[in-house]
């Protein structure tokens, strides 16, 4: 069962997004809050595996709260939810480790997806947003700007070649003498990087770039 905290500042939306998410089995809205404050306030009381935030709330913002909970020694997951295609927003929630960034008009399509993806350690990014990572690739090389020569650190391309290789995080964590949550943020991060969300795509991928033999 995955125990989740709501955060949105309107009783309706909060209403409607738990309806959505207790119609599955293994989902279970157990906190909720009307404001960033609140929410950082409620994982001192309740045990909680994600947080879904809202990103424009009164008194403490979801993007706010979000860097406040990252900060905890053993973070829940963290989901953004927003009325706004946004590319500030989109990206800033990277920044602060969010796993995914959900838009209101398509939650009752994508939420549940987008909480299981993040408990799987992988990232859930709204079609549109990869439109937004690629102008902003190409705009850092129109201006002149030093941009990586390669999309994954070594580190996360050793982790990728395990991944698909058919490894489990806890095989992976063995091999590389590292934390199983550590693996999984590494592979959260390596999904939000290339846009991918599950390990077929990742296997093709680390095909395309000689990690694994085909």
């Amino acid at each position: 069962m995955i125990r989740i905290l709501l955060a949105d500042d309107h009783a309706l939306v909060r209403r409607g997004v738990r309806l959505i998410l207790e119609q599955q089995p293994d989902l279970r809205v157990v906190a909720e809050a009307a404001d960033g404050a609140e929410a950082v306030a409620a994982l001192r009381e309740t045990e909680v595996d994600l947080v879904v935030l809202d990103i424009a709330m009164p008194t403490m913002t979801g993007l706010q709260a979000a860097r406040e909970i990252a900060r905890r020694r053993e973070p829940p997951r963290i989901l953004m939810l927003s009325m706004h295609d946004n590319e500030q927003y989109f990206f800033e929630a990277l920044k602060l480790g969010a796993s995914g960034y959900v838009l209101k008009s398509v939650v009752d399509e994508d939420l549940v997806e987008a909480c299981r993806a993040a408990m799987r350690g992988e990232a859930f990014v709204y079609p549109g947003a990869m439109g937004a990572l690629v102008r902003d690739y190409l705009d850092r090389l129109a201006r002149g700007e030093r941009v990586p020569e390669t999309v994954l650190t070594p580190r996360e391309d050793e982790v990728l070649k395990l991944i698909a290789e058919g490894r489990s995080s806890k095989e992976i964590a063995r091999i590389l003498s590292i934390s199983i949550k550590t693996v999984e943020r590494h592979r959260a991060n390596i999904l939000a990087r290339l846009g991918m969300r599950d390990r077929t795509e990742l296997t093709r991928y680390a095909i395309r770039a000689g990690l694994i033999e085909p």
